[in-house]
């Protein structure tokens, strides 16, 4: 439910038509001074009728008692929420309101329900004339949500420099155009929402890469092969690096009791919109991380001193947030998205800010693995900070530039401590990618134990850790990067092993087409991805096809290098050469590397494959 409180000297209303079947008596009111609560129910409201209308009735009273309002009138609003119950629930939730509200000191009436009414409301104009609140099933009267606190904290932002200086923003010299500037630019101005589409959203169109599924709700993606290739393979490296980091892996439930003991105070302390269903009569919520299952795992494990730092690690493939629809931009943000969630486990915060710079480290490693510019983004209590400022000038000092340093004056979530690896699109947003928090509420929340060495039984602080963060959004990473190359007059590319093909031969004509076959064979059962452009057409065609499709080495193959024992290599990060097929194999172990390895997703001829896009 969202409620708009309004003290008022006047309230005057009048019915002028119904708005639905489901409504109460036509009627018109006048009252002079009084607490207006607008309020508007939202879907999933309905399934905990009574503590919807118990935790809103506390709130409205508490209120009116605050500012000395002699009557509460309770005047339903569709108009505050774009996710409405229906209105027969919605009337039975604010009959129970009512009910509530008419057990209060103060005097109530109400308007009613179903129906347009001509309304003129005159504001006191005080401090606490105007407030909003939303009630959310299940927060046990915790109605002041982590996304309300957030917005509500007030915070100040520095340059953290490797020197360890600190420089206000509003005072630091940077160039406007650079990285940094610009987000500097986004965490200040905190506009979200995007203005005009970003060119990834083009590319992993054309690309056939991923794109919009109209039969889903928005920020649902479908993924084409070469997508899922994609995703796949930056899945299985970070499953690499956490498992290299003493990670032990998990599988957890994808949805959870509003009512579960555990999960009620913690919805209303971890800022993400929830999606909701019901099973029977039960209400649940999709996870929007993997910390809940790894929680209630770990509070029901036997954990001793001896194991900590104790990681545990799953690969969410689907987590869902219902992100503002005006923040859905392609791949930057999504409701449905692939999250690596570590949770690790430590004795005490010295332990945690020993884990935390382990986990720093990692995070550039995955950064720099990927090859895109990324900015760094510090965020503390200012107390905090103040105890632990040479801890925190070490990390700028490894990462060699200044980061960005949030302070906030209190602490509004579970966290006390965070980073993010951020990268800066073509419009200036930023994206935060790898990010590590020291959580300092939910070892006691969850009820997670260990026995320290003297026998006690302590909880201990849980550090939130995604190395990459979400991998559809490390293709949006990729595909902003290679459209600003693409703006400087570059060609765009994939990292070679992130290449859905990486070596594409080009027959001269379809008497060599077997022979391309053979070495695609070859080549494949070394562990790269090898196709044969086996189409009716021109070379040149088909190397501006291939060009088209970001393939990193193209190789011709014709009578010429039939006779030779060679093959034409056209090199997309430039140059042309001619190379035997060790040699060319032994380009491709190089360019290559340790990374993870995949089959083509594809068929090996081209004129076997269906079109995704376009």
């Amino acid at each position: 439910m969202q409620l708009l409180l309004v003290h008022a000297d006047r309230l005057e209303f009048e019915s002028t038509g119904p708005a639905g079947e489901e409504r109460d008596d036509e009627s018109h009111g006048v009252h002079g001074e009084c607490l207006v609560a607008l309020a508007s129910v939202e879907e999933g409201d309905g399934v905990a009728t009574e503590q919807v209308a118990a935790d809103g009735a506390q709130v409205i009273l508490k209120h009116a008692q605050a500012v000395g309002a002699p009557l509460v009138v309770l005047y339903p609003y569709a108009h505050l929420s774009p996710s409405l119950e229906a209105p027969r629930t919605a009337r039975k939730v604010l009959d129970a309101l009512a009910a509530q509200l008419e057990q209060g000191d103060p005097e109530f009436a109400r308007a009613p329900f179903g129906w347009y009414k001509s309304f003129r409301l005159e504001c006191k104009g005080h401090p606490l004339a105007e407030l909003s609140r939303r009630i959310v099933p299940g927060a046990e009267g915790e109605v002041v949500t982590a996304l309300e606190a957030e917005e509500a904290v007030q915070s100040e932002f520095h340059l953290l420099h490797p020197d360890g200086s600190l420089e206000p923003v509003g005072d630091a010299k940077l160039d406007r155009r650079s990285p940094l500037a610009r987000m500097v630019g986004y965490e200040t101005d905190k506009q979200r929402a995007a203005k005009q589409e970003p060119p990834h959203i083009k590319l992993m169109q054309q690309l056939e890469l991923v794109d919009h599924e109209p039969g889903s709700d928005k920020g649902n993606l479908r993924w084409y092969p070469k997508g899922v290739l994609i995703k796949r393979l930056l899945e299985e490296k970070v499953g690499r690096m956490v498992r290299s980091a003493g990670a032990m892996e998990v599988e957890t439930p994808e949805m959870y009791d509003y009512h579960h003991p555990c999960m009620e105070k913690y919805l209303a302390r971890f800022p993400a919109r929830q999606y909701r269903l019901l099973s029977g009569d039960k209400p649940y919520f999709m996870r929007f991380a993997a910390c809940f299952g790894q929680f209630l795992i770990a509070s029901d494990a036997q954990i001793s001193y001896r194991h900590l730092p104790l990681r545990l690690y799953e690969l969410a493939h689907s987590s869902y947030r219902r992100e503002k629809s005006g923040e859905l931009a392609g791949l930057r943000r999504l409701r449905s998205f692939t999250m690596p969630d570590m949770h690790t486990l430590v004795r005490d915060l010295p332990q945690g800010l020993e884990e935390f710079s382990y986990q720093y480290r990692l995070s550039m490693e995955w950064m720099n693995s990927l090859g895109v510019p990324y900015e760094a983004a510090m965020r503390a209590q200012q107390e905090f900070f103040d105890e632990n400022r040479d801890f925190y000038i070490g990390l700028a000092k490894l990462l060699g530039r200044p980061m960005l340093l949030e302070l906030f004056n209190r602490r509004y979530a579970y966290f006390i401590t965070k980073f993010e690896f951020n990268v800066i699109d073509t419009q200036g947003k930023a994206a935060a990618m790898s990010t590590v928090q020291i959580d300092v509420e939910n070892g006691k929340r969850f009820n997670i134990e260990y026995v320290d060495h003297d026998g006690s039984r302590r909880h201990p602080y849980v550090l939130h850790t995604s190395l990459s963060g979400s991998i559809d959004r490390n293709l949006y990473a990729l595909l902003e990067h290679a459209a600003a190359e693409m703006a400087r007059g570059a060609k765009p590319q994939l990292p070679f092993w992130l290449a859905p093909t990486q070596l594409r031969l080009l027959p001269v004509s379809t008497a060599h087409t077997d022979h391309c076959l053979e070495l695609a064979q070859t080549l494949a059962a070394a562990g790269f991805r090898v196709d044969v452009d086996d189409r009716d057409a021109g070379v040149g065609r088909k190397v501006r096809d291939g060009e088209k499709e970001w393939v990193p080495l193209l190789a011709v193959y014709g009578e010429k290098e039939a006779a030779s024992g060679k093959l034409a290599l056209r090199d997309r990060t430039g140059g042309q050469s001619e190379l035997s097929l060790e040699a060319l194999q032994a380009l491709l172990e190089e360019r290559q590397g340790e990374e993870p390895r995949r089959p083509l997703p594809l068929p090996v001829r081209l004129s076997l494959r269906p079109r995704f896009y376009g």
